[in-house]
């Protein structure tokens, strides 16, 4: 099985300085490659001085993660794609689990490794953690992370198991799945798209699986900090769209009204902690989910799923109400 590493880059050269050591190092298997989306720092020049063998390809502009990804990969034809961060390291082996397991089961489609934080090594990192999840109301979750909740990494989850969304920070993908389902959602641009592809991906009958015994280490916010309002935007907004364009069904409606109330709470709490920003970030999303929606309204149409995609109604209630800080206590 041939294997692509595609490293999505913009302005990165600094986190390309400190991260991409590891992946040269310990992916000799791989054929390693660097998307960039039409950086202005000196990125590919650092790339062509310091890592010859690593090949370069030049997106005519930053499409955001989405685009960036589509435009790069449709010019690679290895059998299996590793979409990673420019702001992770990985580890010796880390390829030879994930991609044993692919070889061993043909149904599967996506997978991640467990993903740790790369300032705190013992702790699973908030994008990913061991693997993902989601909730009727669309919030996603972790085993080793409920919203802000990091748990510690004891081997609790050193398995393989299927979930229902691999992360977007290293992720494992069939280059003929990815095409079959026509990439990612640009109209994402940047968060929570991997979520939708995967939720296209089971919904076709694949599956998708944690290996914890790929282990690979995420700084997080390297392109775009969490306190940036803009992640805040893209998160609330693409929640939306998401529920809308593959949960089938009218009940769909009646669960957008209640996340829209959420998030209204949400603006409210943020109003009253100071960050006004977050607030705007987060009326500013609903006005663009409005203005999309008509068009989401008709990728629905070929798109929505009976697909069951939760396996719990409200992380929510389990976490602020029945004090769940622990994936195994859900």
């Amino acid at each position: 099985m041939n294997v692509a590493i595609v490293i999505l880059n913009w302005n990165g050269q600094k986190l390309l300085e400190e991260f991409l050591p590891s992946v040269v190092r310990y992916s000799s298997e791989a054929t390693i490659y660097v998307a960039d989306n039409n950086s202005s720092d000196d990125s590919i020049a650092f790339i062509k001085k310091t890592y010859s063998e690593v090949k370069i390809i030049q997106n005519k502009e930053n499409g955001g993660y989405a685009k960036g990804y589509n435009e790069a990969l449709q010019h690679l034809h290895e059998d299996l794609f590793v979409l990673l961060n420019n702001d992770v390291a990985v580890t010796e082996g880390w390829l030879t689990p994930v991609v044993a397991e692919f070889q061993k089961d043909t149904s599967l489609l996506a997978a991640q490794p467990k993903i740790l934080d790369y300032r705190k090594q013992k702790y699973f990192e908030y994008a990913g953690a061991a693997g993902g999840f989601m909730d009727q109301l669309g919030y996603p979750y972790c085993r080793g992370r409920i919203f802000n909740s990091i748990e510690e990494d004891t081997g609790q989850y050193n398995d393989i198991i299927e979930i229902f969304w691999a992360t977007g920070a290293c992720l494992f993908i069939r280059r003929e799945a990815f095409n079959a389902a026509q990439g990612f959602d640009e109209d994402f641009f940047a968060h929570q798209e991997e979520i939708d592809l995967c939720w296209r991906l089971k919904s076709a009958g694949g599956v998708i699986k944690y290996v914890g015994q790929s282990v690979v280490y995420h700084l997080g916010g390297g392109t775009l900090a969490t306190s940036n309002p803009k992640k805040t935007f893209y998160n609330f907004r693409n929640t939306l769209l998401a529920l809308v364009k593959n949960s089938k069904g009218t009940q769909v409606w009646w669960v957008i009204l209640q996340r829209l109330l959420l998030d209204g709470l949400a603006a409210v709490q943020f109003l009253f902690q100071g960050k006004m920003a977050h607030m705007i970030a987060i009326l500013k999303a609903h006005f663009s989910f409005y203005r999309l929606l008509p068009k989401f309204l008709q990728k629905r149409k070929t798109m929505a799923s009976a697909l069951k995609y939760y396996q719990i109604k409200s992380i929510v209630w389990k976490y602020f109400v029945s004090k769940k800080r622990n994936f195994n206590n859900l």
